[in-house]
């Protein structure tokens, strides 16, 4: 079976403990030679600088290809592609685009009056600005969406506009990408399809999130999960379950995983070494 080639997301760290976890994840991440790693936005645009710095140093310093996130929220026009410049000062060509989430305590996501009314007018002017653009996706179906199909057709519009491929939110079971994966093909998008992975680190947290975006839990998880906690063995289930996961997909013709990290490397390094990806350190001792 192939190996699939990969890409990591971090979190921008927002106290100096948390720029040593970045780091450290960075450095335990780099030697897997991912394709890509992205730097995400907080809620609100809540750590554009630290977003823009984050994304400057793991290129200076690792010598890693980033993407920034950037979104609709709480900006005009002008500011967010400020931002997407202040990227591409930074060596940057690549953008996840979103339209992002509402600041906490608001009622839901509401235009700037000067700003990107949707992701869609977004990725329009990133492309236009020559950026490479990244979508994001839901194979469980986003929780404001009208229906799964108008969800796709959403996607459809987001890809006509410019961008070159989606990323999914994650979601726990093969079936559930693969049956998506087959109805964005029937809808005409031939962009590709990333699945988004995530190595579950702290149950509790990943199944509240979980319910928050829409993403469908397994009866049979999370009850592995639970006698899992009680036998301290949750680490142990989480790379079996996530690397039994990518086995899947990539025995079905997923080319490449995208993983989300959460700033805790260990988990994610340890199932792509289940899948074979070996880090270049590893080799050079070799040879």
């Amino acid at each position: 079976m192939p190996t699939p080639s990969v890409s990591f997301e971090f979190f921008p760290p927002k106290t100096l403990q948390a720029s040593f976890r970045l780091w450290d994840c960075a450095r335990t991440l780099a030697p897997l030679a991912p394709d890509w790693v992205s730097v995400t936005y907080g809620a609100g645009g809540t750590t554009r600088d630290l977003t823009r710095e984050a994304v400057a140093a793991l290129g200076q310093e690792f010598g890693l290809r980033v993407a920034g996130h950037l979104t609709c929220v709480e900006a005009s026009r002008e500011e967010t592609l400020e931002t997407a410049r202040g990227f591409r000062k930074a060596g940057v060509e690549d953008i996840v685009a979103l339209r992002g989430d509402p600041p906490k305590g608001s009622d839901g996501f509401v235009a700037h009056p000067e700003g990107f009314a949707s992701s869609v007018e977004l990725i329009e002017a990133l492309a236009a600005e020559g950026f490479r653009v990244r979508v994001g996706c839901y194979p469980d179906t986003h929780p404001e969406a009208a229906s799964a199909d108008a969800d796709i057709a959403w996607l459809k519009r987001k890809i006509d506009a410019g961008a070159c491929e989606a990323i999914t939110q994650f979601f726990f079971d093969a079936e559930t990408f693969l049956r998506f994966r087959d109805r964005c093909a029937a809808a005409g998008i031939d962009a590709p399809i990333v699945p988004g992975l995530l190595p579950i680190e702290d149950w509790t947290k990943a199944s509240k999130f979980a319910r928050a975006c829409g993403a469908v839990i397994p009866d049979d998880l999370a009850a592995a999960f639970e006698t899992a906690l009680r036998d301290d063995r949750a680490d142990l289930l989480a790379v079996a379950h996530a690397s039994e996961l990518a086995d899947t997909l990539v025995g079905e013709g997923v080319e490449h995983l995208h993983f989300y990290t959460l700033n805790r490397p260990e988990l994610t390094r340890d199932v792509c070494h289940a899948l074979g990806l070996t880090s270049r350190a590893a080799l050079s001792r070799v040879a």
